[in-house]
């Protein structure tokens, strides 16, 4: 660790700045923190102490690797069973507005917290390679708060989303530990289904309720095997289609809608661009007559 990044504990309990904040904590003989609450959130990394953590009555017993996921307005506090080891921890708070504002850019940063708040279980263990690349980022973040560069503050912003969706990562592949076998149905199934309702809704909140499944794990099994996202396919399937189609001579104004778009706008513009050429121009290309 940098020595110059690490501070002593205070008791302060409320943000400096509107949008976040990141401490190195290494202290010694800490006794007693009363049990507390606070209206941001709290992302707290573990590395060493003999320390169980209570978070709303659920107490785990830490070990190095380990996060806790604090929402705002849930009570936590350490228990110290002894004091021969330095208690060394990374803290980082959100505010709750700057975490909203991320939350209506894109629902995904919302994954880890609403996990914990909806199943009340805000422990997360990791692996140590995975918790020396969190503490690298941590690192990072601390040296751009603390540093003076050009665009540090900048920087410093992309570090926090970036770290976020980290987590959000993180979290989601360990309680996603299924067979590989398991995902490779899954895919198999999901390119079945699409290839099957191209016409009909294939939104991820449609499939998810279909195949029962998080829509996060759907788009991250789709991407593994595919290698695009599945809005991706789904366009290319149905702009496939609809080039069969033209050849088969249906109309424009029934090609659209049959193949899934919402209107012939956004279908003209999505086969040009996949294809280089209009719709219209496709069929003259093929020598098909107009209204063919």
């Amino acid at each position: 660790m940098k020595k110059e990044l690490s501070t002593g504990f205070n008791d302060r309990q409320y943000m400096n700045s509107g949008e976040f904040e990141v401490f190195f904590y290494k202290d010694a003989n800490l006794n007693h923190i009363v049990d507390h609450s606070h209206p941001y959130y709290e992302v707290y990394f573990f590395l060493s102490g003999d320390v169980t953590y209570d978070v709303a009555g659920n107490q785990y017993d830490l070990q190095y690797g380990d996060y806790l996921l604090i929402p705002p307005g849930t009570k936590h506090h350490p228990i110290f069973h002894s004091t021969d080891k330095n208690y060394q921890r990374f803290v980082l708070w959100i505010s709750r507005s700057y975490y909203e504002s991320m939350c209506t850019w894109s629902e995904d940063f919302s994954y880890s917290f609403r996990y914990a708040e909806e199943k009340k279980s805000y422990r997360f263990r990791t692996d140590f390679i995975t918790f020396q690349n969190i503490q690298g980022r941590l690192l990072d973040l601390l040296e751009e708060l603390h540093g003076n560069r050009a665009f540090h503050k900048l920087n410093a912003e992309l570090l926090v989303l970036s770290f976020l969706l980290q987590i959000n990562r993180i979290t989601y592949d360990m309680l996603h530990q299924v067979p590989v076998a398991y995902e490779n149905v899954l895919y198999l199934n999901l390119c079945d289904y699409i290839n099957n309702h191209l016409s009909e809704d294939l939104s991820l909140d449609k499939l998810a309720s279909f195949f029962y499944s998080s829509k996060y794990h759907i788009s991250h099994v789709f991407k593994d095997n595919m290698g695009i996202s599945i809005h991706q396919y789904i366009i290319k399937k149905r702009l496939n289609a609809s080039k069969n189609g033209i050849l088969s001579g249906i109309p424009f104004t029934e090609l659209y809608h049959q193949y899934g778009f919402s209107d012939y706008t956004s279908f003209y513009r999505a086969f040009k661009k996949e294809f280089g050429l209009s719709p219209k121009e496709f069929r003259e290309q093929k020598g098909l007559p107009e209204g063919y």
